[in-house]
């Protein structure tokens, strides 16, 4: 698991701000793909990788998730 950035816990106080304007929450894509809330924030601080977890982030930010996630030189573990 990689430590996150400065740059990696702002970009996730970003992302759980704007998701409280879209009128979602962590806790509520936690709850519809089925996944702890703890998994959620590893992927959105950067410090494990879930292709499903971060489309499903980037679908309720209306933006590709390459966008969201972009690649990062050092890649954090993979979770299914």
């Amino acid at each position: 698991m990689r430590t996150p950035t400065k740059e990696d816990l702002d970009a996730h106080e970003r992302l759980k701000a704007e998701l409280r304007i879209r009128g979602t929450s962590l806790a509520q894509i936690s709850r519809e793909l089925g996944v702890s809330d703890s998994a959620l924030t590893l992927v959105g601080k950067r410090m494990c990788r879930s292709k499903r977890i971060e489309k499903a982030l980037a679908r309720a930010m209306g933006m590709p998730p390459e966008e969201l996630f972009p690649a990062c030189e050092e890649e954090g573990a993979t979770m299914t």
